[in-house]
């Protein structure tokens, strides 16, 4: 049957010895580098949902900062439309008054104007109706009275109304 010889067991001797030789030897330090890359691992995998953790938080506020800007950049843009709408309004209002002034001050150049040139046309006429009058009566005019009386009526006359009579102009026909 089986023949168990010194061989047998000495062949069991030396692989119990080269067990606990590799053992020490070779499992151990096999070992402790399997715990270790575990442990790194593992830090690893800890320090990545950590990572994971701490960008998400920096999404959610970099969103509400984002948020916070289009809000602010909204209000400055309403502002800014409002202030563009007041200014706008103050220089028309600005352009109507100067555009009223420079209209009054033409109008009253104007006037003055006419004022000017009736009372040019005023003393050509008064030269004129002595001039005539002179004609008329066969003899030159030459007083200053005579000249203003010419004036004076010429006045009444363009103050009256058509078709009115005044106290003087009813005078002037009776001379």
């Amino acid at each position: 049957m089986l023949d168990f010889s010194v061989t047998l067991i000495i062949t069991v001797i030396n692989i119990a010895i080269l067990f606990f030789i590799l053992k020490a030897l070779l499992f151990k330090p096999v070992t402790k580098f399997m715990d270790d890359r575990a442990k790194r691992v593992q830090d690893s995998i800890d320090q990545s949902e950590k990572d994971k953790a701490e960008a998400k938080a920096l999404l959610t506020r970099y969103e509400a900062q984002l948020e916070t800007a289009d809000t602010e950049a909204d209000g400055i843009i309403r502002k800014a439309r409002e202030q563009a709408r007041i200014e706008a309004e103050r220089i028309i209002a600005d352009s109507r008054v100067s555009a009223g002034t420079v209209l009054a001050n033409a109008q009253k150049q104007i006037e003055n104007e006419h004022q000017a040139a009736v009372a040019k046309f005023r003393k050509e006429a008064a030269s004129l109706v002595v001039e005539a009058a002179g004609r008329l009566l066969g003899r030159e005019i030459k007083s200053e009275d005579s000249r203003q009386y010419a004036e004076l009526l010429l006045q009444e006359i363009s103050s009256e109304a058509p078709g009115g009579n005044t106290a003087e102009a009813s005078r002037f026909k009776q001379t």
